[in-house]
């Protein structure tokens, strides 16, 4: 019989990870990141800028999660 061996989970995610090392970093944003950050612009009353890279769509969003109290740690 054999057994499931799993690999140790890691503790570094792409979502921890500076999105100024990221080697995508500077395409496009994801239709994922567009349509949750339309959603975060228009919560905040902030303007909504569609032309972002994905760094700089990943760390508006942390922005305007922090903003808004989205994406807030739970306690």
């Amino acid at each position: 019989m054999s057994k499931n061996q799993k690999t140790p989970a890691t503790t570094t995610s792409n979502t921890e990870k500076d999105p100024s090392e990221w080697t995508t970093g500077d395409e496009p944003m994801t239709g994922a990141q567009k349509s949750y950050l339309k959603t975060l612009s228009d919560e905040a009353k902030e303007p909504f800028d569609e032309k972002l890279t994905k760094a700089e769509a990943s760390r508006r969003i942390d922005e305007l999660q922090k903003k808004t109290g989205r994406g807030a740690p739970k306690g």
